[in-house]
C-alpha cells in the first residue's frame, strides 16, 4: 500500500508521496511513487501512482519511453508535447488502458492490477491544473471546492486535509498540512513508510523550485510529528466534558 496527495491551492500545487511497497509484511521494498515530467520554462507536469506496482511502472515507463522522437525532441504525441494537461490525462488514461489489457491473463488469475493516478501542473501560461486518473482510464480534475485528491491508504489523513488544505491556504502552508497528513497515516498504518517525496511548484514558474524528501530519522519529520501529537493531546484535554443527562449528582 502506499499514500499519495496532491492540493491545488491558488499559489500552485503541492505533490507528495510516500515510498514504500509491500507485497507482504516481511517484503517492503522502497520505490518512488512520483515522477516528474519538466522542460524549463515550459512546463511542469507531476505525476504520482498508486496500487499494482507492475502496472504503475508499466505506464510510466512508456510515457518516458514515447516521450522523445527518435532525434530527441519532444514528442507531439507524448507527454512532453501535449499543448494542454487535459491531453497529459487523457494519456496517461489511454496509456494504462493499453497496459491493462496486455495484462488479461494475469487478471484471469486473480490478481489485482489495478491503479490510480495523480497528474498535475502546469503548461506554458496556462492555468495549473489536477487531475486523479481511476484504473478504469477515465478522470476526473480538481476544482477550487474539491481541490485535492488522494489515492492509497488515504483515510487517516484526510481529516487534517478537510479542515487545512482549502483553494487560499498559502502554498508552503498547504505543504505542511500534507506532511501532518503522512504522519497521521503512518502511525495508523505501517503500509505507509518514509521517505516522503515532497513538491510544491509555485504557478508560473515553469520549473521545480521546492523540493524535499524526508528520510527515516530525518529532524524536521521528527519534531513536527512531536509537535502535532502534544498540540492534540493538549486541544482534547481543553475539550469540555460531557454533560450526562441522567448523572446523578451528590447530595
Amino acid at each position: 500500500m502506499t499514500y499519495c496527495v496532491a492540493a491545488l491551492v491558488e499559489e500552485g500545487i503541492v505533490f507528495a508521496s510516500d515510498s514504500r511497497t509491500s507485497a507482504t509484511l516481511d517484503n517492503i521494498a522502497t520505490f518512488s511513487k512520483m515522477n516528474v515530467f519538466e522542460t524549463p520554462g515550459e512546463r511542469v507536469i507531476v505525476v504520482l501512482s498508486s496500487g499494482n506496482l507492475a502496472t504503475t511502472q508499466g505506464v510510466i515507463a512508456r510515457l518516458k519511453m514515447r516521450a522523445r522522437d527518435a532525434q530527441g525532441s519532444a514528442a507531439a504525441a507524448g507527454i512532453l508535447g501535449v499543448g494542454k494537461l487535459f491531453e497529459a490525462a487523457q494519456l496517461v488514461g489511454g496509456t494504462l488502458r493499453e497496459v491493462v489489457s496486455e495484462s488479461a491473463p494475469v487478471q484471469q488469475q486473480g490478481v489485482d492490477i489495478g491503479c490510480h493516478f495523480i497528474l498535475g501542473g502546469q503548461i506554458g501560461g496556462k492555468r495549473p491544473r489536477l487531475f486523479h486518473i481511476y484504473p478504469e482510464g477515465n478522470f476526473i480534475e480538481a476544482t477550487r471546492d474539491t481541490n485535492f485528491f488522494q489515492i492509497g491508504e488515504h483515510k487517516y489523513g484526510k481529516p487534517i486535509m478537510d479542515r487545512v488544505v482549502k483553494y487560499h491556504v498559502p502554498l508552503k502552508a498547504a505543504a505542511k498540512a500534507i506532511i501532518v497528513s503522512f504522519d497521521s497515516t503512518m502511525r495508523s498504518n505501517l503500509t505507509v513508510g518514509l521517505p516522503i517525496d515532497l513538491i510544491a511548484y509555485e504557478k508560473d514558474r515553469g520549473k521545480i523550485t521546492l523540493r524535499r524528501r524526508f528520510d527515516v530519522d530525518d529532524l524536521y519529520f521528527s519534531k513536527l510529528s512531536g509537535i502535532w501529537s502534544a498540540g492534540l493531546r493538549r486541544a482534547f484535554g481543553e475539550v469540555p466534558e460531557i454533560e450526562w443527562g441522567n448523572e446523578k449528582k451528590d447530595g
